[in-house]
Parts: C-alpha cells; sequence; structure tokens
C-alpha cells in the first residue's frame, strides 16, 4: 500500500483537493441558498444579477425584452416582445460551474500569486460567458423556437463547459512549463 501511495502521490493529492475544495465550496454555496437569500434578489443574489445582464445583453441587440419574478418556480422569467422565453434558475448562473473550475484549478495550484490572477480572470472570463450564453439561448428559442432543445440541451452546455475544458488545459500547460522550469533549476 505504501509503494502504490508513494508512486501515486501526485494523483492523490489532486484528487484529495480536487474532491476536498469542490465539497466544501458547495457547502458553503448551499449554505448561502439556504440562509443569505433576500425578497429584494428573487432567487437568489447570482441568479437576479444574471438574468438581470443577460436581460439587458438582449436590449443592447435591439430586443424588446423584460424580465419578472417567476411566481410558480424560484427563477427569473426573460420575455422579448409579449412572450416569456425562457426562465432562469439557480442552475443558470454559473457558481457550479464556476465552483468546479476553481477546484481543478486549486488542485494544480502553482505560485499562490499566478494560481489566484488565474482563478479570478478564469471565473471573470466563464461568468461573463455565461450570461452572453442565457442572452444567446434566449434570443435563439424567441428567432427558432423548433430548435429550442437543441440549444439549451446540446450546444449551450457544450459551450461553457468547452470553455471551462480550454482554460484547464491552458492552466495545465501553464503549471507542467513552471514545473520543467523549477526541475531545471
Amino acid at each position: 500500500m505504501k509503494t502504490f501511495i508513494r508512486k501515486n502521490r501526485a494523483v492523490i493529492r489532486f484528487l484529495l483537493i480536487f474532491f476536498g475544495s469542490y465539497a466544501v465550496l458547495t457547502l458553503f454555496y448551499q449554505l448561502y441558498l439556504t440562509y443569505l437569500t433576500s425578497p429584494e434578489y428573487y432567487p437568489d443574489h447570482f441568479t437576479n444579477v444574471v438574468a438581470h445582464q443577460s436581460e439587458r445583453l438582449i436590449a443592447a441587440f435591439g430586443y424588446e425584452t423584460y424580465i419578472a419574478q417567476t411566481p410558480y418556480d424560484e427563477s427569473m422569467s426573460i420575455a422579448i416582445g409579449q412572450d416569456y422565453i425562457v426562465r432562469v434558475i439557480e442552475g443558470c448562473n454559473s457558481i457550479s460551474v464556476l465552483i468546479m473550475f476553481l477546484s481543478f484549478i486549486l488542485a494544480f495550484h502553482a505560485s499562490w500569486k499566478a494560481t489566484l490572477l488565474y482563478i479570478i480572470a478564469g471565473s471573470a472570463v466563464i461568468y461573463v460567458l455565461n450570461v452572453v450564453r442565457v442572452a444567446l439561448i434566449t434570443i435563439g428559442i424567441h428567432e427558432i423556437p423548433e430548435h429550442k432543445d437543441l440549444l439549451h440541451d446540446v450546444f449551450f452546455p457544450l459551450f461553457i463547459y468547452g470553455v471551462v475544458f480550454l482554460l484547464w488545459v491552458i492552466w495545465v500547460r501553464y503549471y507542467q512549463k513552471r514545473k520543467k522550469l523549477e526541475t531545471s533549476d
């Protein structure tokens, strides 16, 4: 057993940091959702902000849009014209994707400064692209409603997870170069 642990130390370390930070961050997020919501930012602060920013982006594309609290569930509905097109639920706010991104980067941490800067920059990229994603899904469903399932269930998840994967690849390459420099010194 000791030989196995010694031989696979890097993998075990990665898994412990990844799953540990994922569990802790998810626990904090669930506590936030349970105890720190307010009627001012319905259904929760992050989802409310993403919905409003997506609505403003849709309006910037020239569509007449408005947003309303959905009375029958915890979500915000975005309308174009007179038709409600999408509901923005807690799962649309990108927090769970950010938790997964952050956990991976922490598991492959380099210097704390580089790691922190990459987490901030990567999180900003993911957040902004998520707002764009919600806006484009809304516009896409409005323009081509017959492709609603394809847009929502295939194209846009592939887009956001593809971006996260690309950010991970960039980070791993940076991490590997840094390790090579450290070992060659």
